[in-house]
């Protein structure tokens, strides 16, 4: 690892720090943190009509009003995913990262005071605001993240976005076990708690500079994007990496601005926007997030008590985060194909015996709780590959001028799939019971096919090289 480390220093460190605690961190806490209090929230919900209106809610209203308030999570992602090219074009990245900090002050505020209020409407506008700040975050933070990042290092700095996203979740449903925050009284706390990050970055990201490519290839900066680089890297030995972005600024200026017609219809740009959409797609219909949101309904479904498969399903969180940790310690080794496809293919297998599991678990008793190793091991093969990969795997297929409409398109996809395991994945469940993991198993065969056929290995490789590699195969 020593050689490796080369080039990592206390600031650039501080800036991969400032970047990823204040975006990744809003990205899993939320995603996590309606898991554990959601009784408590429904019944709340109930109450609230109730006091209002002197009318109790029907179980069907109040389970309809509580997954708007999980999946509106989805859509704010969706258009905050969209906004990203638009917002790192014309604010920089580190400019728009701070930006973002708005829409997560302002939906932390909204869930911190909707009990006061009596108001569930101000938790699902909450909900709303910080999937915005999330969607923003997924395209902005692996940007700015790989901007900023030497070659040999742009892996294991991509991964630290979900390795950020592993911890979050994991501290998310800590804070939310019953002995902490997850009470009547405490769990608006827990929701509003999210301002913590956005006031962090908000704090620590002035501090850093602004991506020094985006300073050189956008605003055409030279002395500034090299004051940058400079600063970044600890030394004034930066010509090779000013000279690589010269060329790719030179480079830049011979090809028209990207578009998005120019996406989908120029083939040396459409095949990698391909191969980013469906890693996108392969990481939220390989199920995670179904495991994820129903992790403690599945551990009890398993057969466990409530108080158990919190437990589990804690152990699970711990699995995710210590598992992208090896990824990010092994990515520049083994590379971004070899691991995404040991992720998809071992997480096919496991879904496979899962649902064998989940049908005989009446059968016998050792079935159940060999089903909830089953679902660590699951966890341990997504954050292999499938976690991680994705989301900076855009940032590298893309020069710098498609780089911003790349992710967007990418991102938005990522929340769009995400949206619509979210809202199917329990009424499929209740229609095919244990075989709805089947469903899981034909993606993830599909997708390993996918990733073996047409993914390229970008290890180590220039942006300048990647984008060779796609201009050679088009024609």
């Amino acid at each position: 690892m020593a050689t490796n480390l080369q080039g990592l220093n206390g600031r650039l460190a501080f800036a991969i720090a400032a970047a990823a605690l204040g975006s990744a961190f809003q990205h899993g806490y939320n995603i996590g943190v309606v898991n554990s209090p959601g009784e408590l929230i429904r019944t709340w919900i109930n109450d609230s009509h109730y006091n209002r209106t002197g009318e109790a809610l029907s179980s069907p209203a109040v389970t309809l009003i509580w997954s708007w308030a999980v999946s509106v999570f989805c859509i704010g992602g969706i258009i905050g995913g969209s906004l990203t090219g638009i917002l790192a074009e014309r604010m920089g990245r580190k400019g728009a990262l701070l930006f973002n900090n708005v829409f997560a002050i302002i939906g932390g505020l909204l869930e911190a005071f909707t009990k006061t209020a009596n108001s569930y409407e101000m938790l699902i506008a909450g909900r709303l605001f910080i999937g915005i700040n999330c969607g923003l975050n997924g395209g902005l933070a692996p940007m700015y993240l790989s901007e900023i990042s030497p070659v040999h290092l742009r892996g294991a700095v991509g991964t630290v976005y979900q390795l950020v996203v592993t911890i979050s979740i994991l501290v998310s449903q800590i804070l939310g076990m019953e002995s902490l925050l997850g009470t009547p009284t405490l769990w608006p706390i827990l929701l509003g708690l999210t301002i913590v990050p956005a006031a962090y970055q908000l704090i620590a990201l002035p501090f850093c500079p602004e991506s020094p490519k985006y300073t050189l290839l956008n605003k055409g900066k030279e002395i500034e994007s090299q004051r940058a680089l400079t600063w970044l890297r600890g030394t004034l030995e930066v010509h090779d990496e000013m000279d690589e972005m010269r060329a790719e600024f030179e480079a830049m200026k011979l090809v028209p601005k990207t578009t998005l017609k120019e996406m989908l219809t120029n083939p040396s740009l459409r095949a990698p926007m391909n191969i980013a959409v469906m890693m996108m797609l392969a990481q939220q219909l390989s199920g995670i997030n179904a495991v994820m949101y129903f992790s403690t309904d599945i551990f009890m479904s398993a057969g466990l008590t409530a108080e158990t498969s919190q437990y589990a399903t804690l152990g699970m969180g711990g699995m995710n985060v210590l598992m992208t940790v090896v990824s990010l310690a092994i990515i520049e080794k083994a590379g971004r194909k070899t691991l995404m496809l040991i992720g998809l293919v071992g997480m096919m297998f496991d879904v496979i015996l899962l649902t064998v599991c989940l049908a005989l678990k009446d059968v016998a008793t050792w079935l159940a709780y060999f089903s909830i190793v089953l679902i660590i091991v699951y966890v341990v093969f997504f954050a292999t590959g499938p976690g991680s990969i994705p989301w900076f795997l855009v940032t590298e297929l893309f020069n710098s001028s498609a780089r911003p409409m790349a992710t967007a398109i990418a991102v938005t996809v990522n929340w769009v799939a995400n949206f619509i395991v979210g809202l199917g994945f329990l009424p499929i469940q209740e229609l095919l019971g244990p075989y709805v993991f089947i469903i899981f198993a034909v993606f993830l065969a599909f997708f390993s096919w996918f990733t073996w056929k047409k993914v390229p290995e970008t290890k180590n490789k220039t942006i300048e090289e990647i984008s060779a590699m796609f201009r050679q195969q088009s024609y």
